[in-house]
């Protein structure tokens, strides 16, 4: 059955048992601040766990995109070593909210997987919780008793908490869980060995597919447990093992989930991939083979994470989520690199066959073949000029290392500074016959992990429940001003901010961050006292107000204040973002997406896809465009609540990464239509003036527009302003400014002509003067001495002294406003024979001026802070020779 088929087949089943089907969500998350991507497939539906919202329907069944690479559950170091572990897969699951339980979840999934994919049940393992004395969790006898209907004794498994008790993290809802296990290997291997004594044993042909987690308990801050008001069902089946299991094959990589891809990873670098089923011994061309298989599962497992991460709307960048994409990409670049010999970017090339291969289920993959395509490319080259870099500077930690170990801290900094991976580090030094100190590197590396865990520790208590039912709304649309109760409070305590208290309001004017808006800010005032609001966020459907303090008296009536200064700056630059973002689409074309935005009091920020930069006659149009719209005092059309296919149909903009519900709220200005729940102006005249202050490149085909309104536009253009009456003063208050600075750049340009001259004139002088002082050593023709030259001369110089004859060797030392540089001059000849090289030269030079270089065998320059080193360096300067 092929993998298309299994995922219809699921699907249609849980339709078939009245469930909703639902969308995937997008992989990465963008307003649960506890999770930087989906991990499991429950993610998207925590506020429905938790009681903060109510489902469209109490059944629901999807297939979710997850990634796990972070946190509490982090497979990535296991990718590729087995054949069943993934960074992205998707997970299959059925969800009842308050519906069904334990004796409708766990039938139905045996129909399924016996009845309708016709597994067989001999090979079928479940397992139900044993119980915990210390929680207070007895025995799930009730499991039990419905698998005894279907799979004899000795196939259901007693599990611990460990294996049969789910947690959605440290606290939350959770729950124990019924696990069911499917044994793969040949009939020969389970007649030997039982397949019960291996589940959960990590062996690679018997693996869990699925894992039916009833949800009723939640886990306090101290650790105790307690009833939730409904019992859920939370369901995940392992979508990639499912179909290994369908299509007779004992690894994931097997199946026609990874073939495609891993066929054309055979195409680009003409190496092979063995399966899973061909055994391999352990002779030297099998180790081979089976570093070569490593890699390439490693490629092809990380190409799927990546590509629908930067669909979703995730660049790689040096931070945050974007910075787990870039390692996961570089990651997969270092095998290829390694492993394969590509030394050019060929895993952009794979995006081509995902899309093809996924993009009718998930039409992101599809819609963004072109932008995931490019960026991947950009960031492969990029890292390939890493490793490049990195290996020069590994050749300097060699060359400074004195016997046959090399420091693990200079390892350390290598990876963290400059990117370059741990593992290829010990195999090069290995191959020159150099021991990696692995003790310095670890501690190295757990002192900086302990500098991280310290600087983003954060407990949180349990919230403290003051009006009991799901009370809270949001009346900030229209109001920025109310009376208010406070519902839920709880003190979170973190190594950057400290103690904080977030609050939560039943009808609160806050806005809270999302969209790409900064939460606003604002205070909270009752009869007898004032607290300050210093952010507002939101998570799992909660609006979280954050102060510094917590009332004296949190039952009493407040009234909640939203300061209007910062909010109107903020939505002035909101609404220019529409109209910026119209304005793009008109002028540079329909390709143009928004990719990431930024907007806040002082400016706004704006990441869109085109794949060249934009010119600055285009900018200006963009420019103009915008403020004609500010100039036709456009009126805001709101329409919220409507359905989302209408508002498509109608013309607005969805943005892909976004998790829309089945009634969205439309903001239009003009043309401009967009999905957004943001703050905007009533009219575009509001925002006085449209700015645009930079563009560049943020990734490959994705650029940024920075730009203020308003009150910014007023303090740009005196700040202008003062700067111009400066450089008139400058310049002695002439009539025609540009005309007396165009002047006095001619005049620079002839003075800069005049000193060229003469240093050449000077050079020639010394020429003449050093070539007497060359003397032979050894057969070659040495000198080393410092000259009164700049840079720029004393090259010019070393190159006219070194054709003189075959066997020279220079090096010319200068300090140019107290700035030593060393130039290091050697002939090709001598290159060749006696293995002189400039680069090492200036490197082991360059220390006595607290500096470093390189070049060229031939040619080489290093520059340092110590002009009094420069004789210690010159006398040095011999020793290479002698």
């Amino acid at each position: 059955m092929k993998s298309q088929d299994v995922r219809k087949q699921f699907l249609d089943f849980f339709q078939s048992k009245g469930h909703l089907i639902v969308p995937s969500a997008p992989i990465v998350l963008k307003d649960d601040p506890t999770l930087m991507f989906n991990n499991s497939g429950m993610a998207q539906f925590k506020e429905y766990f938790l009681g903060n919202a109510t489902p469209k329907s109490n059944r629901i069944a999807d297939t979710q995109k997850c990634l796990r690479v972070s946190g509490k559950h982090n497979d990535l170091e296991d990718v590729g070593f087995d054949t069943y572990h993934h960074t992205m897969f998707e997970m299959l699951g059925n969800w009842s909210f308050g519906d069904y339980f334990k004796k409708e979840a766990l039938p139905w999934a045996w129909e399924f997987l016996t009845e309708v994919l016709k597994l067989d049940k001999d090979r079928l393992y479940v397992s139900v919780f044993e119980g915990n004395e210390a929680e207070n969790v007895p025995f799930d006898q009730e499991a039990f008793d419905i698998w005894k209907q279907f799979v004899p004794e000795d196939r259901i498994i007693l599990g611990n908490k460990k294996d049969n008790f789910w947690e959605m993290g440290d606290q939350g809802p959770c729950g124990p869980c019924s696990e069911i296990h499917v044994d793969l290997r040949t009939d020969e291997e389970r007649a030997t060995v039982s397949g019960r004594s291996l589940v959960n044993a990590d062996h690679p042909q018997v693996v869990e597919i699925w894992n039916n987690v009833f949800m009723e308990f939640n886990r306090k801050a101290d650790g105790s447990l307690e009833k939730l008001p409904a019992k859920h069902v939370d369901t995940g089946m392992g979508f990639e093992r499912l179909c290994m299991a369908m299509q007779d094959v004992t690894s994931n990589y097997d199946t026609d989930v990874f073939t495609p891809l891993i066929e054309k990873v055979e195409e680009i670098t003409g190496l092979k991939y063995t399966p899973n089923s061909v055994v391999l011994n352990d002779s030297e061309e099998s180790e081979k083979q089976n570093k070569t298989n490593i890699a390439i599962r490693v490629i092809v497992d990380h190409v799927r994470a990546v590509a629908f991460a930067i669909a979703d709307g995730q660049l790689p960048s040096n931070t945050g989520a974007g910075y787990v994409i870039r390692r996961i990409l570089r990651r997969a670049i270092r095998y290829g690199f390694t492993f394969l010999d590509t030394k050019e970017p060929f895993i952009y090339q794979l995006v081509a066959v995902l899309a093809d291969q996924m993009g009718e289920f998930f039409p992101e993959i599809k819609k963004q073949q072109a932008l995931v395509t490019n960026v991947i490319r950009e960031e492969e080259a990029s890292f390939l000029r890493t490793l490049d870099q990195g290996l020069q500077l590994l050749d300097k930690v060699i060359s400074e290392t004195k016997g046959k170990e090399v420091n693990g801290a200079k390892a350390f900094e290598l990876y963290d500074t400059f990117g370059f991976p741990i593992d290829l580090t010990a195999l090069i030094l290995r191959e020159k016959g150099y021991e990696l100190d692995e003790a310095g590197f670890d501690k190295a590396m757990q002192e900086q992990k302990s500098r991280s865990r310290a600087a983003s520790e954060v407990s949180t208590d349990d919230w403290k429940i003051l009006v009991d039912g799901n009370v809270e709304s949001f009346v900030g649309y229209d109001q920025v001003e109310n009376e208010v109760k406070i519902t839920r409070i709880r003190k979170v305590d973190s190594k950057k901010d400290g103690v904080l208290y977030q609050i939560v309001l039943d009808a609160t004017p806050f806005y809270p961050e999302g969209g790409g808006q900064v939460g606003d800010k604002g205070i909270l005032v009752s009869a007898n006292e004032t607290i300050e609001i210093i952010d507002t966020k939101k998570e799992n459907n909660l609006i979280l107000h954050f102060a510094k303090q917590l009332p004296e008296n949190v039952d009493a009536s407040f009234v909640a204040k939203v300061n209007t200064d910062l909010r109107g700056l903020s939505s002035k630059n909101h609404s220019a973002t529409h109209l910026m973002h119209e304005a793009l689409r008109t002028i540079l074309g329909t390709h143009v997406e928004q990719k990431g935005s930024l907007v806040n009091p002082n400016n706004l920020r704006f990441d869109f896809s085109h794949f060249a930069k934009v010119s600055d006659e285009e900018l200006q149009e963009v420019e103009d465009f915008v403020n004609a719209r500010i100039q036709e005092q456009l009126p805001l059309i709101e329409r919220r609540s409507i359905p989302i296919q209408q508002a498509l149909d109608e013309g607005a903009m969805a943005l892909f990464g976004e998790k829309y519900g089945d009634n969205v709220r439309a903001i239009k200005f003009g043309n401009s239509m967009e999905l957004c729940g943001g703050i905007h102006v009533n009219n575009t005249a509001e925002i006085w003036h449209f700015k645009i202050v930079s563009e560049g490149a943020v990734a490959a085909g994705i650029r940024r527009i920075e730009a203020i309104t308003s009150e910014a536009v007023k303090k740009f253009y005196a700040s202008q302003e003062e700067l111009l009456s400066e450089i008139k003063a400058t310049l002695k208050n002439p009539q025609d400014t540009i005309k007396a600075v165009v002047a006095l750049q001619d005049e620079n340009a002839k003075l800069k002509k005049q000193i060229e001259q003469l240093i050449k004139d000077k050079a020639k002088g010394l020429k003449a003067e050093l070539m007497t002082q060359i003397q032979e050593v050894n057969g070659v023709q040495f000198l080393a001495v410092q000259v009164d030259l700049n840079p720029e001369g004393a090259k010019d110089l070393a190159y006219d002294l070194g054709n003189l004859g075959t066997n020279v060797f220079l090096v010319l030392a200068t300090a140019e406003e107290g700035k030593p540089m060393l130039s290091c001059y050697i002939s090709k000849e001598l290159v060749a024979d006696k293995k002189l090289n400039a680069g090492q030269v200036v490197r082991e030079l360059g220390k006595y001026i607290q500096g470093g270089g390189g070049g060229q065998p031939f040619f080489a320059t290093a520059g340092g802070k110590n002009a009094a080193g420069i004789s210690e360096a010159l006398a040095k300067a011999i020793d290479f020779v002698m």
